[in-house]
């Protein structure tokens, strides 16, 4: 009602002034549709505040693609090519992120209303100045007249989850397990990451722009997320098998004695724990300083100061030689296998906490920057702005983005409807490209559930507004009189009751505005029915013929492709940690992951904006996602910090490959699931292993022990993965 209120008022109040102050229809009809494109037709995002900035940036566009319109509208063939630029251009723009995305509706709408007949350049100064009429009070309304308000801000939501990150480090420093309560204290720290995910946010709060603030601030909810979990995970870690580090340690003695030490070691364990952990303590305390210090940076604007990460990093080296000598010394000084995996479990999440701080501080900077390590996650802090940009839409050009494909379809079903409209000379046959532009949907079946509806509303539509023409005749006054509550109905009652009433109500506003303009019979509902008619033809046909199945097909296709992807950079990272000498191998690269994620994460958006069948709901995602996130976080950090300090057992290393071999088959398993192609083979069963510190002898690598927590994480996710799957299928 408010929205309908603000659209009303900017309307009427340009429309009533044109019409009957000055006597310039042209001009009242661009102040009439200047708001309702831009209030109504395009979902911009945001508070009043936020809205009528966008409404601004967009006016001098809206006064070109006017220009254009109107001076293409010389040739049919002229006024079809310049839909197709116009089309696809601000279709694509949703790359930009929401606020363009909403614009482009409306926007779309300005060339259409003056790339039709009349051919009328003399008449561009009026429609100029009735569209920056309408659209500088719209503007007015939106900040003035029952504003919508403000929500909390993508960096006060993130400043939030940082600060309960902060103090569950703290205690889990301090030990106290007790404090936030035990087993509801992870889901509270899981939920709290849940609540930085995109779809959760306002639109308007997302940082999905190309630039470098946003990429980064975007880069600091995914590791802040990751915090959360990584100390939920700490809270309560149970006991897992080794997956690489066996090998190591098997070869000094045989299995029966491992049984024997194994109950000795586990009594030892406990009492153990608490003097060799105390290193993960310091940690886990300079992590909840960090969390703190990154917060308030995040509420007052101020980036975090810049010996951080250089201090944290020496921590973290600092953390790891005292593993390597606590590893390297006598057995009995080695710490027991729950403190060598928290300790792992410490340096991973001291990690996230490292890019966490260091993306925050690119994003509320800005500027560019020397490269920061590590360069492939932080490779847009020294890139130019227009580089960035460029990236962002070259990525998107391929038939894989499900964003260049809603702007091919878009443009081709409005390029069809003005060629066919100014073939056939249709009246108002703006119309027809209306009702592409209103009706069309991303899948088939939206579409036509939506051509459906507004043929049935526009025929009930039409019939009232032929009544009322007959009855009233050419009296304006009585349409002048019906215009606003008309608009009030429409604007709040049309979103609230379905397209259907959407469109029988509008057709009563077009109807009632244009009878005050020039005199109008009967004919008019007529043309009405006609032009929607056509168009609804036109957009289900592009529908049927351009991607029918929406983002449902290609988010199989993106999520298929990023995880077969995925398997190069797992054997790639293990080969880097078993090099001979160490470190000599080269990191694989993370590049193609990387694109293939963007696109997957665009499909995914998608998918779950599209209504309708949700026979794959149970198709986690979503969880795809979060593993290739896992896993190129790995090959970042795992060479890092976890380069061995002396060469690694035949032993060792053949099982590490043999893992990181099953894992890539069970990565191609899942991807085969995700595409939908047949049932591929199962992959070789991975033995069970058991933790290296039960066996006496040589001492375990911390290499190997984070290698392992690394490997343990991924085949858990890949099982949760194929697990969600329906049986059957």
């Amino acid at each position: 009602m408010h929205r309908a209120i603000r659209v009303t008022t900017a309307s009427c109040a340009g429309f009533y002034l044109f019409v009957y102050g000055v006597d310039r229809p042209e001009t009242a009809l661009y102040a009439l549709f200047g708001p309702v494109a831009l209030g109504i037709l395009s979902p911009i995002p945001g508070s009043g505040r936020q809205r009528a900035a966008v409404i601004l940036r967009a006016l001098p566009v809206g006064l070109v693609l006017i220009t254009l319109g109107t001076v293409l509208a010389v040739h049919t063939w002229a006024a079809v090519l310049g839909m197709l630029v116009v089309g696809f251009a601000l279709t694509f723009a949703a790359v930009a992120g929401p606020r363009p995305a909403g614009a482009a509706p409306g926007l779309q709408l300005f060339y259409i209303l003056a790339c039709f007949p009349p051919y009328a350049p003399d008449t561009l100064g009026a429609r100029l100045a009735g569209l920056t009429l309408g659209v500088l009070l719209l503007a007015a309304c939106e900040v003035y007249l029952l504003p919508t308000p403000p929500t909390a801000t993508y960096r006060q939501s993130l400043a939030d989850a940082v600060t309960i990150a902060g103090r569950a480090a703290a205690a889990a420093a301090s030990g106290d397990r007790s404090a936030e309560g035990a087993d509801d204290a992870a889901d509270r720290l899981r939920e709290t990451g849940r609540q930085l995910r995109l779809s959760r946010l306002p639109p308007a709060e997302r940082p999905a722009g190309a630039g470098r603030a946003d990429r980064a601030l975007a880069q600091a909810g995914a590791a802040a997320r990751r915090l959360l979990d990584q100390l939920a995970h700490l809270r309560h870690t149970p006991p897992t098998v080794s997956v690489v580090a066996t090998a190591t340690v098997t070869s000094g003695r045989g299995a029966n004695a491992d049984a024997d030490a194994t109950g000795q070691d586990t009594k030892a364990d406990a009492g153990a724990e608490t003097d060799a952990d105390a290193p993960s303590a310091d940690l886990l305390g300079r992590v909840a300083a960090l969390c703190e210090a990154i917060a308030t940076a995040l509420r007052t604007g101020r980036p975090p100061p810049r010996s951080g990460p250089p201090v944290l990093d020496a921590a973290m080296r600092d953390f790891q030689g005292l593993r390597i000598t606590q590893a390297t010394g006598p057995p009995q000084s080695v710490p027991p296998a729950p403190v060598l995996r928290r300790q792992s479990s410490v340096l991973a999440l001291t990690e996230s906490a490292r890019i966490l701080q260091t993306a925050v501080r690119v994003g509320l900077d800005g500027r560019r920057r020397p490269p920061i390590p590590p360069r492939e996650l932080f490779w847009y802090a020294d890139t130019p702005t227009y580089l960035l940009w460029w990236r962002r839409l070259t990525g998107h050009m391929t038939l894989r983005s499900v964003l260049f494909q809603n702007a091919v379809r878009t443009a081709l079903g409005l390029g069809a409807a003005r060629l066919v409209a100014g073939s056939l000379d249709l009246s108002h046959g703006f119309w027809v490209l209306l009702a592409v532009l209103t009706l069309g949907r991303t899948t088939a079946g939206g579409t036509w559930t939506a051509v459906r509806s507004a043929l049935a509303g526009t025929l009930a539509g039409a019939l009232a507004t032929g009544t009322l023409l007959l009855v009233v005749g050419r009296h304006t006054d009585a349409y002048a009189a019906v215009l606003v509550p008309a608009m009030l109905a429409a604007f709040a009652l049309g979103p609230l009751l379905g397209i259907a009433w959407a469109q029988a109500l509008f057709t009563l506003v077009v109807s009632a505005a244009f009878a005050q303009i020039a005199p109008a019979s009967w004919q008019l509902a007529e043309d009405r029915i006609v032009d929607v008619a056509t168009g609804s033809a036109i957009g289900l046909l592009c529908g049927l013929l351009a991607w029918p199945a929406g983002a449902r097909r290609e988010v199989r296709r993106t999520m298929a492709a990023l995880l077969r992807s995925c398997g190069p950079l797992i054997t790639g990272t293990v080969e880097v940690l078993l090099a001979t000498p160490p470190g000599t191998a080269p990191l694989p690269p993370t590049r193609p992951v990387l694109h293939r994620l963007r696109l997957a994460e665009a499909a995914y958006l998608q998918y779950r904006s599209e209504p309708g069948d949700r026979s794959e709901v149970s198709m986690d995602w979503h969880a795809v996602l979060i593993t290739a996130n896992h896993i190129l976080l790995g090959a970042h950090w795992l060479p890092r910090f976890d380069l061995p300090e002396r060469t690694v057992t035949p032993e060792a290393t053949a099982l590490a490959r043999t893992t990181a071999g099953h894992l890539v088959l069970a990565t191609d398993r899942v991807a085969a699931i995700c595409a939908g192609e047949g049932p591929p083979p199962q992959p070789p069963a991975v033995p069970a292993y058991r933790s290296p510190t039960e066996v006496r002898g040589l001492s375990p690598l911390p290499a190997l022990i984070d290698l392992e927590h690394w490997l343990n994480s991924l085949t858990a996710q890949l099982a949760r993965i194929e697990s969600s799957v329906p049986p059957g299928r």
